[in-house]
């Protein structure tokens, strides 16, 4: 399977947090998965930081892609082409992060990985 991460669920797997479920843990971890961080997620995560709704041990410009690497997670840029799929979204979900999170997935034929009930009103493409 290729995974993309919603950024919860980073957040949940490098931090050992209980409400990752152990469907994900084990989905993530298997080494035929090619599993995948998006730089959007980062850039949400450097957001919710400044912003001290995100505690960190570290600052996450450098935290953030360590752990990512630590865990064998490719890294994701943000493509043209994904932003294309912007237009054709219906408006479900306000979260501009999600929406191009989603974006990714479609161009790229990714499942999300994720516990987000409007993420999953998108695609079939959801590990739940």
């Amino acid at each position: 399977m290729r995974l993309l991460l919603d950024t919860h669920v980073f957040l949940w797997y490098i931090s050992g947090d209980e409400r990752l479920p152990e469907k994900f843990k084990e989905a993530i971890s298997e080494p035929q998965n090619q599993v995948y961080l998006s730089v959007i997620s980062i850039w949400e995560s450097l957001v919710k930081y400044s912003l001290g709704k995100l505690p960190l041990p570290a600052p996450p410009g450098q935290f953030l892609p360590q752990q990512r690497k630590r865990h064998g997670i490719a890294s994701l840029p943000l493509d043209e082409q994904s932003v294309v799929h912007l237009t054709k979204l219906p408006a479900i979900h306000r979260d501009p992060f999600d929406r191009i999170l989603v974006c990714q997935a479609i161009e790229h034929d990714l499942t999300i990985v994720t516990v987000d009930d409007a993420i999953c009103a998108y695609t079939s493409a959801v590990l739940r």
